[in-house]
């Protein structure tokens, strides 16, 4: 079991804070007046519609350690960005569903917030970079082409009035999801497969810290490629149910076979279709035939109490 490392508490944050994620009730505020009450230095900037996260991290090398409130995209573009750095990094939930937290499994409230920061827990994990329209951009969690990008997608215009319910209204959508052919291309070895999506996963559970399938770790150095092989998303509750009962020890995982799973450290993914891009909730402009993603291995020291092994699916 890899546990967290215990060093001493920053002295100093940088806090960037996107003001509209979850319609402006994170509590930020809040948790930056904790870490004064308790000594700690604290700076607040605020991402602005031209802002850049090379912008918003000016001088972090003089802050102890980097606090991003945002959604997950927010989030991992500021944890992409400033991994050169080797700062702990807080991914505090300020957004809808707010996954990276989720997996971290850290607490929701600013106080509970603000006592993890001071106990200075950190715990090294993997972060992962992809490639389109000659853009290299970063993500913590999963890219994806196909379906969970079109539930993504399609639930933008509810979140404001559903919150994290309209992505289950908009999956209930997808009763007849796109199908493709796909040629995935893992460390140089070639795999044709035919579904509804690909996701290529650097963490492994989804809202409620629900496992999407087994096997999944932030820290092995590798992406698990996940292929969705089923003809609507009803087809995947038996698998997700099984993923599940293993994380919880209750019998066989394998309860259906509408999921595939590959790994490696470098994953090229060519579609037949053009299909809807996400990573990290993040919708990319359009429909995409390809995505080539890596790993980068141990890239961010994220702030939590969690351990390796309540990572992995």
């Amino acid at each position: 079991m890899t546990t967290p490392t215990p060093s001493s508490r920053p002295e100093s944050a940088l806090i960037v804070f996107n003001p509209n994620s979850g319609q402006g009730e994170s509590g930020v505020e809040d948790f930056a007046q904790f870490l004064r009450d308790a000594g700690v230095r604290v700076e607040m900037r605020e991402t602005t519609a031209d802002g850049t996260p090379e912008s918003y991290l000016k001088g972090l090398e003089d802050f102890g350690a980097l606090v991003v409130a945002g959604g997950d995209g927010t989030v991992s573009s500021l944890a992409y960005a400033a991994r050169e750095y080797r700062k702990p990094f807080l991914a505090y939930p300020a957004g809808t569903a707010n996954l990276i937290a989720q997996n971290l499994a850290l607490p929701s409230t600013p106080r509970e917030l603000a006592d993890l920061f001071l106990t200075g827990q950190t715990l090294r994990l993997d972060l992962a970079e992809f490639d389109s329209s000659g853009k290299t951009r970063g993500f913590a969690m999963l890219a994806g082409l196909g379906m969970d990008a079109a539930i993504i997608r399609d639930s933008e215009d509810l979140k404001e009035h559903l919150g994290v319910a309209a992505y289950v209204v908009s999956a209930l959508k997808q009763l007849t999801p796109k199908h493709a052919q796909f040629t995935l291309t893992l460390d140089g070895r070639r795999v044709e497969v035919e579904g509804m999506g690909v996701m290529v996963a650097n963490f492994g559970m989804a809202n409620l810290r629900v496992p999407i399938t087994g096997d999944v770790s932030p820290a092995d150095g590798k992406l698990t490629v996940i292929v969705l092989k089923g003809g609507s998303i009803a087809s995947l509750l038996p698998k997700l149910i099984g993923s599940v009962r293993a994380k919880l020890n209750l019998g066989d995982p394998d309860l259906g076979n509408t999921v595939e799973t590959y790994d490696a450290r470098e994953v090229n993914v060519e579609t037949s279709e053009p299909l809807p891009l996400q990573y990290d909730g993040e919708i990319l402009e359009g429909e995409w035939t390809s995505l080539t993603a890596r790993i980068l291995p141990g890239a961010v020291q994220y702030i939590t109490a969690t351990t390796l092994d309540d990572l992995t699916t």
